[in-house]
């Protein structure tokens, strides 16, 4: 893994995490289509690519934490208030408590999710790096949901900025430690697969309940801009296929 991909993680925080300092409110229509975007994107590299990678290496012993991965993902986000696919449940939460419940489940997620991505290169099957193309699109979102609950819900600006710090390294942190354990044979290529396995599981929690979730529409209706968002994203995911 290249220096350019560690910056690549740590400025799609920023960059998703800066942009929310310029809104006081959420606007729903735009992180609709963000987020709907981002899960159809996310999905569609999962299935097309990341999939088939992984199982062309590791076997059918990868759906095992596939699974583990879904579970691991359901537990995190009881601490990360759902953080990672947009949950924005915001109030006066000002105590330490809740800032630290919120960092403990994003950072834990981002540093598994970047585990793999260190060593993701070296599976003989892969051609791109799109499990890094899928964290780089999630990212941004989940930055922004995170410095506006912050803001809606009373934190100093100061607090913000250093929670968005920690965790703009968490992924890079991840990936780093990947790359010293396999240097150190603590890691070996066997396990590669698996520990892709696992963010699969994680990824495939966030993209489905990104697009099936339906807490922002009790009626069930076909949100226009919803569906621009999937098919924009499922079109993208497509044209990385050439």
């Amino acid at each position: 893994m290249g220096i350019w991909e560690y910056f690549l993680l740590i400025g799609a925080v920023f960059f998703g995490g800066g942009i929310a300092f310029y809104f006081k409110k959420t606007n729903q229509k735009i992180l609709d289509l963000v987020l709907a975007f981002s899960g159809a994107y996310i999905l569609g590299i999962i299935m097309l690519h990341i999939i088939p990678e992984t199982y062309a290496i590791g076997g059918a012993k990868v759906g095992a934490f596939v699974l583990l991965g879904f579970i691991i993902q359901i537990i995190l986000e009881h601490l990360s208030q759902g953080i990672e696919h947009g949950h924005i449940h915001h109030g006066h939460h000002t105590n330490s408590s809740f800032a630290v419940s919120i960092m403990a489940g994003l950072c834990l997620h981002s540093f598994l999710e970047g585990m793999p991505v260190g060593v993701y290169s070296d599976m003989p099957a892969h051609d791109h790096n799109h499990l890094l193309f899928g964290i780089l699109i999630h990212k941004m979102p989940a930055a922004f949901a995170l410095v506006l609950l912050l803001q809606l819900s009373g934190y100093s600006r100061t607090i913000t900025i250093l929670c968005l710090s920690v965790f703009s390294i968490m992924t890079p942190l991840g990936a780093l430690s990947a790359q010293i354990f396999e240097q150190q044979n603590i890691l070996d290529k066997e396990s590669i697969p698996l520990m892709v396995g696992i963010v699969i599981g994680s990824f495939l929690h966030i993209a489905t309940t990104i697009l099936f979730e339906s807490e922002a529409n009790k009626s069930h209706k076909l949100q226009r801009t919803k569906l621009a968002g999937i098919i924009l994203g499922f079109i993208i995911s497509l044209m990385t296929m050439h």
